[in-house]
């Protein structure tokens, strides 16, 4: 330790600085993991640790001709070897080569359990077995013996390792690949060999050819899984740019079946009933997956009109029974079912490959041009091979004609030589031979001198001039060596080609809709649009409103909260588009046309199976229907609040001129959401509580219109344990019901809490009875006048609810707050309900 310091101390610290130190540490480290692990190279379509896989395979000549091997010899190799890392990881690489459902054209041959579309587990590695597949043997490697591609040394410098297979198909594009380095990620879909060989051949014949043209022959992707693509968009954006979105479709029929039977149809009509049967589902799907998210949906109440779910699927093809209700349109619940399952899916293609070393986003002509560029590198390098191998062996057969055409005088050398060396000089110099023509005849043996060995060596003679002819003019001539490839991949073509199995379906939208013809339903017809506090939507042809939300039996007791209750409602017409807006702080446009027609006694359709993917899951906030009039200055604004109390407000018209399906209206922190959205109008006050019952009031004009882009402003200082309980806007007349957690009420007038601006602390309105007590909401409610009593309705956190009058609930500010109700242990208020 002493002379390691004293030779630290003799000048052999190189000061560095650490920003200097860590970006160079940090370079290095994601180019070993974009080069080393996880990018594919272009030219034979392989990560490293998957060449490496099939060249130990090729060398325990674990060919397609031979028996299977254990899957954990295979295993070991690669890791004694080659590739040093994790034998887990290595064994999941190997798997993926076998599973037919994730590569479209297998590069290895299985034997036992590799796992299944249900996402089942491999079995271990020493049950398992396998050896190449042919169409790996025969387009991969063939050819890495004969001098076509670079070697280098293994980790630990005992073995050479191939640096890339001399690929003679575009396994890139045939398989597609998926990866995630540093700073960047492939995902490449694989394609149809038929199509890719022929877009091949037209680029080679056209080398400017246009990718309309070129997408004639290669229309898309295709997977192993089959399903459809819907639309080519994305297609021709992934194919131009290198990225683009690719919508798949698992394919669905409708048929009759026997409930409860599959497959078996009956005579009686009336006892059938309609079934979605999914033969096919979209790439990378989990079937097991994806079947308990139905039944999780349908158990929820977002997916409705579906009796049961059956997984037929056997060894002849996958088979999905999805039995509906009698009542079920099967329309309706197939398009429930692309919204919000992975029934449609999303592929998000990024031709992002290693080229000369380099990661590089391509599109599919210079992907293809980069392919076509190494194959022809590697036949040239392969013909130089072969014809330097066979101007050697002609040189050396040349030699030994030239030796039996003078055999008697042959003899007579070879007898008067005093040795070997001797005779070597002396044929050389009699017949003008070289070296290793020389050598050669020494070496022949007797049975060479029969006339049949001569005939034999004639024959042999011509077949290599021809051949070494045939390699020059290749060699020669860059046109016939593209005839050659051609050639070539025709053969290959004919050899492991198969039909195409994803259909690629062009003008088809992106989810079906139901037309109001299709539902018999008169754009005209007035109708009454209602939301429910649980995301459920419909019409009714009645245009009376409910008179409250909480059933009249609900009045002095508490009840079971088992029916849900109207958070919006508002008449409108079929041919009217309703808002939303989430808690992610995007709006929502859908057609009312689109929301079912349906009798009071029935709970509608989840709303959210009409939104955009992305809106799964959401909270809905508010609801607001397009306006009848056209006039701008009708419209009321949007004042918006987050959790976090940044507020902003922007006019409805932003609303109005949606030409998407979504809009984002304000900028959300991570760790902030979206918690109300107020429709307010000019002549109104916007009135914000915090469970420590502090109101803040704000007039319209106080809350500044911002733009869509903006995170809003700081409305106010929230304390520790402070946090906004609700949001109204209302007119100076009316009363605030404030009602506490543990059941205390009271009112105060508006005109009580003062006017304040943004940042200011707002007044103080309720003395807690109890310390854990806080303030759970409060609505606005209009004075009593003469008989007729406001009524409001209260809903616990155990779902119960009742409904009570305001007129023995003290109204002031200095006055005390009471007890109103009285609730079980550890029962709370969650809000509160204005028959307003």
């Amino acid at each position: 330790m002493a002379e390691q310091l004293n030779l630290l101390s003799e000048g052999n610290i190189i000061p560095t600085a650490l920003h200097t130190e860590m970006q160079q540490s940090y370079l290095e480290y994601a180019m070993s993991v974009i080069i080393g692990r996880a990018l594919p190279d272009v030219r034979d379509g392989l990560k490293p640790v998957h060449r490496r896989i099939l060249y130990a395979m090729y060398e325990l000549g674990l060919t397609p001709d031979r028996p299977y091997r254990k899957c954990a010899r295979v295993v070991g190799d690669v890791l004694g070897k080659y590739h040093p890392h994790g034998d887990q990881s290595v064994y999941d690489a190997l798997v993926r080569l076998v599973q037919t459902f994730s590569s479209r054209y297998p590069l290895l041959d299985g034997h036992g359990n590799f796992g299944s579309v249900d996402d089942d587990p491999p079995a271990a590695m020493r049950y398992t077995e396998t050896r190449l597949a042919p169409i790996a043997n025969t387009a991969m490697l063939t050819e890495v013996g004969l001098a076509t591609v670079d070697f280098a040394p293994n980790f630990d410098n005992s073995q050479q390792e191939p640096l890339v297979l001399p690929a003679q198909l575009p396994i890139l594009l045939l398989n597609g690949s998926s990866g995630i380095a540093v700073g960047m990620a492939t995902n490449i879909p694989p394609h149809n060999l038929n199509e890719v060989v022929d877009a091949l051949i037209a680029l080679i014949d056209r080398p400017e050819i246009s990718l309309p043209d070129l997408m004639q022959h290669l229309p898309g992707p295709d997977f192993p899984t089959g399903g459809q693509i819907i639309d080519t968009k994305g297609i021709i954006q992934a194919y131009e740019t290198g990225r683009g979105l690719v919508t798949m479709r698992g394919v669905a029929q409708i048929e009759e079946i026997q409930p409860g039977r599959g497959r078996h149809l009956r005579t009686s009509k009336a006892l059938r009933r309609s079934a979605i049967i999914v033969t096919e589902l979209p790439f990378q799907v989990n079937k097991a997956a994806w079947i308990e998210k139905i039944a999780d949906l349908s158990n929820q109440g977002r997916l409705e009109g579906i009796a049961d779910l059956r997984d037929e699927s056997d060894r002849d093809g996958m088979r999905v029974v999805i039995e509906l209700k009698r009542e079920g349109h099967p329309q309706k619940v197939l398009e429930q079912l692309y919204r919000q399952t992975a029934l449609q899916s999303n592929f998000g293609v990024i031709l992002l490959a290693i080229v000369n070393g380099q990661p590089r986003q391509l599109s599919l002509v210079e992907l293809l041009q980069e392919f076509l560029k190494f194959r022809e590198e590697t036949l040239s390098r392969r013909y130089q091979h072969e014809l330097d191998q066979a101007q050697a062996r002609s040189h050396i057969v040349e030699g030994l004609l030239a030796g039996l055409n003078g055999l008697d005088r042959l003899i007579d050398l070879l007898r008067q030589a005093p040795d070997g060396p001797t005779a070597k000089i002396n044929l050389q110099e009699e017949f003008d031979l070289s070296d290793r023509q020389a050598d050669a005849i020494l070496a022949m043996p007797l049975r060479r001198l029969t006339g049949l060995e001569r005939e034999n060596l004639e024959r042999e003679f011509q077949d290599l001039s021809q051949r070494i002819q045939e390699l020059q003019t290749l060699l020669g001539s860059r046109h016939e060596l593209l005839k050659a490839l051609k050639k070539e991949l025709r053969h290959l073509k004919r050899q492991f080609a198969d039909p195409r199995r994803t259909q690629i379906l062009t003008d088809v939208p992106s989810l079906p809709t139901l037309t109001t013809a299709e539902i018999d339903i008169n754009p005209d017809l007035p109708v009454m649009v209602e939301v429910s506090q649980k995301g459920y939507g419909r019409c009714l042809t009645s245009l009376a409103r409910n008179s409250f939300v909480i059933p009249p039996q609900a009045k002095e007791q508490w009840q079971e909260a088992k029916k849900d209750y109207p958070m919006f409602q508002a008449p409108s017409q079929r041919q009217n588009t309703l808002y939303l807006v989430g808690s992610n702080g995007k709006a929502y446009s859908v057609p009312v046309a689109q929301i079912p027609l349906t009798e009071r006694n029935q709970k509608g359709q989840p709303l959210q199976t009409l939104l955009p993917t992305s809106a799964q899951g959401e909270q809905l906030l508010q609801v607001w229907l397009e306006p009848a009039t056209d006039a701008p200055e009708n419209y009321p604004d949007f004042v918006l609040i987050t959790h976090q109390a940044r507020v902003k407000r922007i006019p409805a018209t932003e609303l109005t001129s949606m030409n998407q399906r979504a809009l984002q209206l304000i900028k959300l922190k991570d760790d902030d959401a979206l918690a109300w959205v107020i429709p307010m109008l000019p002549t109104q006050t916007l009135i914000v509580a915090t469970s420590t019952s502090r109101i803040l009031r704000f007039q319209g004009e106080t809350i500044p219109i911002m733009n869509r882009a903006s995170a809003g402003i700081a409305a106010f200082k929230l304390g520790t344990q402070e946090r906004i309980i609700g949001a109204i806007a209302t007119s100076e007349t009316t009363n605030l019901l404030l009602v506490t957690a543990q059941g205390y009420a009271k009112q105060i007038s508006l005109n009580e809490v003062r006017p304040i601006q943004l940042g200011q602390l707002g007044t103080m309105t309720l003395k807690f009875t109890n310390p854990q007590d806080y303030l759970a909401g409060l609505v606005a409610v209009s004075p009593p006048i003469g008989a007729e009593v406001p009524e409001v309705g209260l809903v616990t956190n155990r779902e119960r609810w009742r409904r009570m009058t305001i007129d023995q609930i003290p109204c002031g500010r200095n006055s005390s707050s009471v007890q109103v109700v009285s609730m079980e242990p550890e029962e709370v208020i969650s809000q509160i309900l204005s028959s307003s």
